[in-house]
């Protein structure tokens, strides 16, 4: 396997697409927007940049990665001859089943169509594709170029090959693959999720505040950030929405998301994003959030 396609630009997408060309793989990012698509790769830039001055990369190696990686705005010639494609757009049920949609009808037979969801069932975006046989999670974690784990998701229909295959990628990568089965949340957000929202609830009970919530679990459970703190990384939005799925999926109240984040999204304070969130932030600090605490 040579020709990957990364579809969104955002921080998940330019980090997948980042690590696939850093290990040799020529990569397509595609995205609708060019602008995106600009920042995805000046963000790769910088990220490199950082990984030179810690000494783990040289000059060279970083004008390797670049030139293995080009951009469009066509999904339709940007799958075209793709071996693998990771779709990593925003956390959409109705674009994902759009998007899929779209990359079966312009992808060969034998082609991967792989998605970086972390919550939305496999089982039922391969649905929508006349070959969900190929369909398979690849769940990369944030930030992709440094965090190990790759949640590997086997929908209903996902063959024993295509798995196989996808383990063998995730590996080749210098990650660390793990096949779990396709039920709400997974593994990582099932149990992730759940203890951010009852950090939420614990706040919003006047327990205690944000920052004594996120000094007790870092510094009596070892984390390397709060829930609190890594809720706003994360996006209040995105957490909702996979608590959601949760709640929608599992039937069960304690997955209900907390009142107080269905409010701060509709609220417009998203985290770091939006700048606000439990947390303040000034914009552009999300590249030093992740080398504070994940180096």
């Amino acid at each position: 396997m040579e020709n990957i396609t990364v579809i969104g630009a955002g921080t998940m997408g330019n980090g997948i697409a980042h690590t696939f060309a850093q290990f040799g793989y020529k990569v397509q990012l595609v995205d609708v927007s060019q602008d995106a698509l600009d920042k995805a790769v000046a963000k790769i830039s910088k990220n490199l940049d950082r990984m030179i001055a810690k000494e783990k990369i040289t000059e060279e190696d970083k004008n390797n990665t670049l030139a293995n990686i080009t951009t469009g705005t066509d999904l339709k010639t940007g799958v075209s001859n793709a071996e693998l494609v990771v779709e990593a757009a925003t956390e959409n049920v109705d674009l994902k089943l759009k998007i899929f949609r779209d990359i079966d009808e312009h992808t060969s037979d034998d082609c991967i169509l792989g998605t970086n969801t972390s919550s939305i069932s496999i089982t039922k975006i391969a649905a929508v594709t006349s070959k969900p046989q190929n369909v398979i999670g690849m769940h990369f974690m944030n930030p992709v170029p440094v965090m190990k784990l790759v949640e590997v998701i086997r929908g209903y229909s996902t063959s024993d090959e295509v798995t196989n295959t996808i383990m063998e990628v995730s590996k080749s990568l210098s990650k660390v693959p793990v096949e779990v089965n396709d039920y709400p949340g997974f593994v990582a957000n099932r149990i992730l999720m759940p203890m951010i929202n009852e950090a939420i609830i614990t706040l919003n009970e006047g327990v205690a505040g944000v920052e004594e919530i996120d000094t007790v679990m870092k510094l009596g459970m070892a984390h390397p950030m709060g829930p609190l703190q890594l809720a706003d990384f994360i996006g209040l939005d995105v957490c909702l929405a996979i608590m959601n799925v949760l709640y929608e999926g599992l039937g069960n109240d304690k997955y209900a998301p907390c009142p107080l984040l269905v409010n701060m999204v509709t609220a417009g304070k998203l985290g770091v994003k939006s700048g606000e969130g439990f947390y303040s932030w000034g914009h552009g600090t999300k590249d030093l959030i992740v080398a504070d605490n994940f180096k």
